[in-house]
């Protein structure tokens, strides 16, 4: 496994240039969640505004994070390999342009359907008075975010097949860039002429995703890239691609389904579930995008060449170093998410309109969101194996297994533990994906290392055992602070992940995990220069 070690340091370096843009875009996204959390709270204005962002969202995952993303990697890579450049252009034009239209004409339906949309997706919510409109109202003004997110991903996958990670990981932060400077400052002038101040918030969604596809495109033009305006339905790398969708998106519909579901439960909860739950995920999506993301768009790239070249081993070991990798980062971070659920809520939200009651409410939608934090992050690496296999039934088969999980679980533990249900399905539906994906790849590939996974996943969790520990004892002698002014609570949490961190990373070192040893001695040698 030395090989796959170093490769797994290859990606690695990747994941690592990712994850600083992503952590500049999480970061940000934290700031706008501040912002939401102090101006609208956890009540009728945001919860209308989670709900409308949910539709063109829902769209938002099935092509620019999902089907279209990952089908086109594919595509591209294997003409980037084996075809001319001028081919090779020739298909990124047609993609663009074909996917711009078929966008816009989803658009204009979204636009015109947005009052069954949101009825749709929150009926409860026609019972407070002005709810169900104003939903109706922010999904209109939301839903070209779609066209620009989209084509955003295709540039993304373009940039990275082509090795330039870090512009498109930095291209989310101008999204919430976008969001926040021109979302506030069109909540603060639009109350003005009469218009309510979620629909600033509403508009700088839409300058965000602007500026997201826009701040990739001087990078493009830089990797030789000429845009050729042209749309040829009967170019076979087109077809591939959508061929490759169709499955994808039939089972990326079952995710999108369940979100669904979740919001529909969601919105016959208390009043704010919708909030708890989307300020709680939120907070998630911070190490899944720092680690399930950014190994993910590190490894398809890898995964695809070694398609492309038909070397089955070395995506053998891509995959078991690759999700190494992945456990190594997310276990901890789910058991330092679960014991500090309350003390980090109440850090970044516990401000203005949203109370401590928010923040015991959200703290719990958090720790049992956290539960599958490692199964989410490693999908978003299995995922993209059975595309690189030209193999997309089983994520569909997976998906809507875990459709009938979900409302099974949910339908159970709904009325005894409200919100908190929907929380822990999400989890407890991951982990079951995760697994059957797990065992489906180990058949189809004629196996792979379980002995170097599991000797890699008893040693993290070994690690984690001690920081948990040492969380656990600092937490009771730190507990006033937890509690006090912003700058104890700052200092507080600080001392406390910090520590926690280098414990676990001392503790995993001592125990010799070859993918860790393999990036330290890289960056040792990097500094040593």
């Amino acid at each position: 496994m030395e090989k796959a070690a170093k490769e797994s340091g290859k990606i690695a370096r990747s994941a690592g240039t990712v994850g600083i843009a992503v952590m500049c875009s999480r970061v940000l996204g934290l700031v706008r969640e501040q912002i939401f959390a102090s101006m609208f709270g956890a009540g009728t204005a945001y919860d209308a505004f989670v709900v409308a962002f949910r539709i063109p969202n829902l769209l938002r995952d099935l092509f620019a994070e999902g089907a279209l993303s990952a089908a086109f990697v594919t595509v591209f890579s294997d003409y980037d390999t084996n075809r001319t450049e001028k081919q090779t252009w020739q298909l990124a034009s047609n993609v663009l342009v074909f996917f711009a239209l078929a966008l816009s004409i989803i658009t204009l339906l979204g636009v015109w359907l947005a009052g069954p949309l949101a009825a749709m997706m929150a009926p409860d919510f026609a019972d407070i008075p002005g709810k169900a409109a104003l939903t109706a109202k922010l999904t209109m003004i939301m839903m070209p975010f779609l066209i620009f997110v989209s084509l955003a991903a295709v540039v993304m996958g373009i940039l990275n097949t082509k090795g330039r990670f870090f512009v498109p990981a930095m291209a989310s932060s101008f999204f919430n860039l976008g969001s926040i400077l021109g979302g506030v400052a069109l909540a603060l002038l639009l109350p003005r002429f009469g218009q309510p101040a979620i629909v600033g918030m509403a508009i700088g969604t839409l300058i965000g995703g602007i500026l997201q596809l826009g701040v990739q495109l001087p990078a493009l033009f830089k990797t030789g890239f000429s845009f050729h305006p042209h749309l040829r339905l009967s170019d076979p790398g087109l077809r591939r691609i959508v061929r490759l969708m169709v499955p994808a998106t039939i089972g990326l519909s079952a995710t999108q389904l369940n979100l669904f579901i979740n919001t529909n439960f969601a919105s016959s909860c208390a009043e704010g579930s919708v909030s708890w739950l989307n300020y709680a995920f939120r907070l998630v999506q911070l190490p899944i995008g720092l680690f399930g993301v950014a190994f993910s768009i590190a490894a398809i790239p890898v995964m695809a060449r070694h398609a492309a070249q038909n070397d089955m081993q070395g995506m053998r070991e891509t995959l078991v170093s690759s999700l190494t990798m992945v456990f190594c980062l997310t276990i901890p971070a789910s058991a330092g998410l679960i014991l500090l659920s309350e003390p980090i809520i109440r850090f970044i939200f516990e401000r203005g309109a949203f109370t401590g009651f928010d923040t015991a409410a959200t703290a719990q939608a958090l720790s049992l969101y956290a539960l599958g934090l490692f199964a989410y992050s490693a999908n978003k690496i299995l995922v993209p194996v059975f595309y690189a296999l030209n193999n997309t039934k089983y994520p569909v088969i997976a998906s809507f297994l875990a459709v009938l999980g979900n409302i099974a679980i949910i339908s159970a533990a709904i009325h005894t533990f409200q919100h908190r249900a929907i929380a822990l399905s999400m989890s407890c539906t991951m982990a079951a994906n995760f697994l059957f994906l797990s065992w489906v790849l180990y058949k189809k590939m004629g196996g792979y290392s379980l002995s170097s996974l599991l000797q890699g996943a008893a040693k993290i969790l070994a690690a984690t055992l001690c920081m948990s520990l040492l969380i656990i004892g600092e937490r009771s002698i730190l507990a006033s602070w937890l509690i006090g002014n912003l700058l104890q609570k700052s200092i507080a949490l600080f001392t406390l992940i910090a520590s926690s961190a280098l414990l676990y990373c001392f503790v995993l070192y001592q125990l010799r995990l070859p993918e860790l040893t393999e990036i330290l001695h890289k960056l040792r040698a990097k500094f040593s220069r």
